[in-house]
This record gives structure tokens, C-alpha cells and sequence, in this order.
């Protein structure tokens, strides 16, 4: 089975790169930190959101189980950020696709539109919501997996 295109800028790997959802609360945030762990060092790797969310605490709990965190990362805005420069943009739900598109108008961004859920909808017991955040956490990190780190070799 071929493996989807990996994301390239320019014919290199992408030096800086955007997650954007709705609130940074989930999504976003959950790509940032799955990125940081698979992607090299030198890459910058941050998240924001298209309004300033809350942190949820379903995401420290999925993280976790597969050894990452968050940390002491609180949700952000695009105003929020430290540096708004980013070769890559990728938007995670549709609010933010279109708030990218719009922000980068002038700008030779590439701006990717990967849809994800939100669980944050689920209803059910405590472990049914967590299968929610789980899915989400693992569509992400398949996401990650197969377009931004670089395949050597074939499978």
C-alpha cells in the first residue's frame, strides 16, 4: 500500500508549522504536542485557536496514556502568539481553515485543511467521552505519522 505524500514546502520538510481549531483547547493543542514528539528538533511547532478556549482536561488524560503532555500550555489565540511566521498551516476544523485562509491572503502560506472532530460533543459515560478524545488523538497522530515525518525506505 503506497503511503499518503508526505507535506513538503519548497522541496524540504516544513521548518514551522500552525495547528488551528475552533478554541485551541483540543485539537489543536493535541497536534502540537503529537508533533513535537515525532518531528525533529529544529522544527517550530505551536498551536492556536481561532477564539480563546479553556483547557480541557480530557486531552491531559488521552495524552498521557500514550506519554506525552501538555504541560503547563494554556489555549491561545493567533493574537496570542509569539512569532506568526509558519511555512505550513494546518487547520483542524472548518472555523479555522476559513480564519487561515483569511489571515494568510498575502502571505505565501500553505494552509491544509486535515477535518477532525470534536469530542468534545460526545455524550456517554466518563470512559465513552474518552474513547471520543482517543479517536481523535489517534486520527491525529496517523495524520502526522504519514504526512509530516519523513519516510526512509518502504514498508
Amino acid at each position: 500500500m503506497e503511503l499518503p505524500q508526505a507535506i513538503e514546502h519548497n522541496g524540504k520538510a516544513p521548518g514551522a508549522i500552525l495547528f488551528m481549531c475552533g478554541l485551541n483547547a483540543i485539537r489543536s493543542p493535541m497536534a502540537e504536542a503529537i508533533a513535537r514528539s515525532m518531528l525533529p528538533q529544529g522544527t517550530y511547532i505551536a498551536s492556536a485557536g481561532v477564539r480563546a478556549g479553556e483547557r480541557n482536561p480530557f486531552v491531559d488524560v488521552v495524552l498521557d496514556e500514550i506519554g506525552l503532555s501538555l504541560g503547563r500550555r494554556q489555549p491561545q489565540t493567533m493574537e496570542e502568539l509569539e512569532d506568526d511566521f509558519f511555512d505550513i498551516i494546518i487547520t483542524l476544523s472548518p472555523e479555522a481553515h476559513h480564519a487561515a485562509l483569511e489571515l494568510t491572503r498575502a502571505k505565501a502560506v500553505e494552509v491544509i485543511y486535515w477535518p477532525t472532530i470534536d469530542p468534545s460533543a460526545t455524550d456517554g459515560t466518563r470512559e465513552q467521552v474518552l474513547d471520543a478524545y482517543r479517536e481523535v488523538r489517534d486520527h491525529l497522530l496517523g495524520l502526522i505519522e504519514n504526512r509530516l515525518v519523513e519516510h526512509r525506505g518502504s514498508l
